[in-house]
């Protein structure tokens, strides 16, 4: 979806990387190396998102870091097209909103760091329904056309387990999606 409006393969993943999960930062020479690509081009797009008030930079030590900013007026309708692109609000409006006793679900692997990948993986915390639970994920799978992992955590067992911002991306919680 994002290829028909977007010709800038390393824009789409910028929005991919910054506006699926606002809590990551990064700098020019990692992302030239996570996305494959020659830093001029990464560093003309990281320009043009940062002119465009869509990116902050600080710096850390001698290195110029990247963050999206929430505070951007058209923050929140990016990401929602970027989550639209992934698939992540099917999955959400079809498997979380219906599982009953469910705490909160948490985004991992690639996704979460903001790199486009086939497999969502999808950390639910609480008690689901497991076998209603297996069924919703194979309907889901379809409609995001991306295979998706899942664990169940108990509440206690999620409590006492560190999600780090920067590995997972609370996606869902107490009914509402993030």
């Amino acid at each position: 979806m994002l290829d028909a409006l977007i010709s800038s393969k390393t824009r789409i993943k910028l929005l991919l990387k910054f506006f699926l999960n606002p809590e990551s930062s990064s700098y020019l020479r990692s992302l030239e190396g996570e996305f494959g690509e020659s830093t001029n081009a990464i560093r003309v797009e990281l320009n043009r998102f940062e002119d465009a008030g869509m990116l902050n930079s600080f710096n850390d030590g001698n290195r110029k870091m990247f963050k999206a900013n929430i505070a951007h007026p058209l923050f929140m309708e990016v990401r929602n097209i970027v989550l639209k692109h992934t698939g992540l609000d099917r999955i959400v409006e079809n498997v979380v909103e219906r599982l009953g006793e469910l705490d909160r679900v948490y985004l991992g692997g690639d996704l979460a760091k903001g790199i486009n990948a086939d497999i969502v993986d999808l950390i639910f915390v609480g008690n689901p329904e497991r076998d209603y639970l297996t069924t919703l994920i194979t309907k889901a799978e379809k409609i995001a056309e991306r295979k998706i992992r899942y664990v169940i955590y108990s509440v206690e067992e999620a409590d006492e387990k560190p999600f780090p911002k920067n590995k997972y991306l609370l996606l869902w919680n107490n009914g509402e999606l993030k």
